[in-house]
Parts: C-alpha cells; structure tokens; sequence
C-alpha cells in the first residue's frame, strides 16, 4: 500500500536537496574562504553617501502606490499590444475592434485618474 508513495517521497526528497544544497554550499564556503565578521566600513550606509536621517520603515504616501500601481497597469498593456501587432494579420477586424475596445476602457479609466487628481503629485 506504501509503495506507491515511495516517489512522491523521492521527489520531495530531491527537491529539498536543491533547494538546501546550494545554501548550504554557500554558507560552507562563506565559513570556509570569507570572513566571519565584517568591518564597520562594509556596514557603512554607501547608496546615498550619508547616513540615513530616518527610518527606512517609514510610511509613504497612499498616492506613491496608487502612481505604482496604475504604472503596472499600463505598462502590462503594452504586453498585450506586442502580441496582438505581430499577429493583426490573422486575425482580422474582429481582432483590430476588440483591441480598440480594450484601448478605449484603458483610457477612460485614464482619464477617470486624471481628473480625479490621482497623478498629481504635491
């Protein structure tokens, strides 16, 4: 009755050994070649050139994500465009149409965040 799980067993058991190998690979060999503890210059702040003036978990602005979000949406509208351009020939007017059907919600809902003040920034 067992036996049938045996390699649903066998495959948990090499996935989890790709998967914990190359860290535990990486951890031997950071004990092995690297140093233990680092220097106060390597904990150094270094993107900005300046310590940090507040903490980096601090609150953003619900309009940062609103902007972020509505980046994603129309940028993940061009990867329907790409497609849709490269196969227009085979698919005609109905696909021409319902492509402009899709293009026209998308700008309403543009210009629905334009006047609604959600890309203006203070």
């Amino acid at each position: 009755m067992l036996e049938g799980y045996f390699p649903i067993l066998m495959f948990i058991a090499v996935g989890l050994a790709f998967g914990v190998a190359p860290v535990a690979a990486g951890w031997v060999a950071s004990r092995v070649v690297g140093s233990h503890k680092p220097d106060q210059q390597k904990l150094s702040p270094y993107e900005c050139g300046f310590e940090a003036f507040e903490d980096a978990r601090m609150r953003f602005d619900v309009r940062y994500y609103l902007v972020a979000i509505l980046f994603i949406l129309f940028d993940l509208e061009i990867a329907f465009l790409f497609p849709w351009a490269v196969v227009l020939q085979e698919i005609g007017l109905f696909g021409f149409f319902s492509m402009m059907f899709f293009l026209a919600i998308l700008v309403v809902g543009f210009i629905y965040e334009w006047k609604k003040g959600a890309l203006e920034w203070e």
